[in-house]
């Protein structure tokens, strides 16, 4: 069976705009656009560096996104260690006794 894609490029094209409401600005804990100015100007180049500061990697990626649609590879050939970066290095960066999950129920209920 062959593969159509028309229906996928169908649904790329899209024009409306959909602006929040003036109470929902209001409340945005928005501080600014740098972030968001700086992945337009440069998608590729802007998470190489998120990638490369905020997490450490077992084995370092070769290339930043691969992109054939309707897939994307990023960070394609790099390995993380999930457990390292979500935990142990916080624990040794002194952070071990802090909460690092908390949860809050439906009914009220809470658990860290």
């Amino acid at each position: 069976m062959a593969e159509n894609h028309d229906a996928i490029d169908d649904l790329m094209v899209e024009q409306r705009k959909f602006p929040p409401s003036e109470a929902f600005k209001k409340n945005a804990l928005v501080v600014g656009t740098h972030l968001y100015d700086e992945a337009n100007e440069d998608y590729q180049g802007f998470w190489a560096r998120q990638a490369a500061e905020l997490v450490e990697w077992s084995k370092p990626w070769q290339t930043i996104c691969e992109w054939e649609l309707p897939f994307s590879k990023w960070f394609v050939g790099g390995e993380l260690n999930v457990s390292w970066n979500c935990l142990d290095r916080h624990v040794l960066a002194g952070r071990g006794d802090k909460v690092a999950f908390h949860f809050e129920g439906e009914p009220g209920d809470s658990r860290t």
